[in-house]
């Protein structure tokens, strides 16, 4: 392995120096200017209010970029997919209805890939909205909101590769995203719809979709002889018992820890109540498992199951840390 160049280091760190100038170029052109800071503020409320879906397009460099912001968009909960300037041409210009609106991508704005895109949004009266650098480009001067990003340097030290551009093109993308989510109040339940595979699923599933429900919960009455209880607990084999009143409402806990801490009394003559933890950790079933493992790590001495409760207090389910460790989020 060669030896680092300390030459190496210092050109990878101009480039991204660069590139910061451009976001922080960009930040005050939302900030200062009102071209941009009311083409975005119309951008905005035009997907908020949109009944069909957003289409991304653009060729090249800007085109792997609006690929990207598609997909950030659907998974934060606005309907949109992307469509290749040139497959467009092909037949796919059928897939964009009247009812969707367009986000074309273009640095200079004078794509000609993008040509039959601009001509079908004004044949058939879609909305059009542009990303571009050049607002007397055809493409600016054809949307219907155009979104001008500052001339900012490229990285490229020729001023040719797209670098600076297509990171500020990228970062409006991804503003426009978060602007959106924020504004309709989408939520990581809400998230974890979209992302229901993988690792980021597992850590997104609520504690509905891994609790132990109906039979499986082991339940106990208070007078109930601590034997009975014992035999309940080792048929359920979750290593508790919930405690309900006759209402049905949980009112204590006995885990194996609480049986432990009774061996030194003669368990024959205790019930259910004797032993119980009348102030147990319970969640109810809408929030987050991660969320739930964190409570149970949250203690002096981490427990290894919670009681799922509802509104009434009474009990709909069981979670086990061996739950979320199948889920992975453990």
């Amino acid at each position: 392995m060669e030896p680092m160049s300390i030459c190496d280091i210092q050109n990878a760190c101009d480039a991204l120096l660069i590139e910061k100038q451009g976001i922080q170029e960009l930040i005050d052109a939302l900030q200062n200017n009102h071209v941009l800071s009311e083409a975005f503020d119309q951008t905005v409320q035009t997907l908020f209010t949109l009944k069909g879906r957003v289409i991304l397009t653009g060729i090249g460099k800007s085109g792997h970029i609006a690929k990207k912001i598609q997909a950030t968009l659907a998974s934060t909960g606005t309907a949109s997919f992307f469509v290749h300037p040139a497959e467009a041409a092909h037949g796919d210009l059928g897939m964009i209805q009247p009812s969707d609106v367009v986000i074309a991508i273009s640095a200079s704005g004078e794509s000609a890939e993008l040509t039959n895109i601009i001509s079908h949004t004004k044949r058939f009266d879609i909305f059009l909205i542009a990303m571009t650098t050049n607002e007397q480009s055809t493409l600016a001067k054809a949307a219907n909101i155009a979104m001008i990003l500052p001339k900012s340097k490229e990285a490229c030290p020729f001023g040719l590769a797209p670098t600076t551009s297509t990171i500020m093109q990228l970062a409006l993308g991804d503003a426009l995203a978060i602007t959106l989510l924020k504004k309709r109040h989408f939520t990581a339940s809400d998230f974890g719809i979209y992302h229901p595979g993988g690792r980021l699923g597992s850590k997104l599933k609520a504690v509905r979709d891994l609790m132990h429900t109906h039979q499986e919960i082991p339940l106990g009455t208070p007078n109930m002889p601590i034997l009975e209880a014992i035999m309940e607990m080792t048929k359920k084999a979750l290593g508790c018992i919930g405690i309900i009143s006759e209402q049905g409402i949980l009112i204590g806990l006995i885990t194996d820890g609480d049986l432990r801490r009774t061996l030194d009394k003669d368990i024959r003559n205790l019930t259910a109540q004797d032993v119980m933890n009348k102030s147990p950790m319970t969640v109810h079933e809408d929030i987050l498992a991660a969320e739930a493992l964190r409570l149970m790590n949250s203690k002096k001495h981490p427990i290894t199951c919670l009681f799922v409760i509802d509104q009434n207090h009474k009990p709909t389910g069981v979670l086990h840390i061996h739950d979320l460790l199948r889920a992975g989020i453990a």
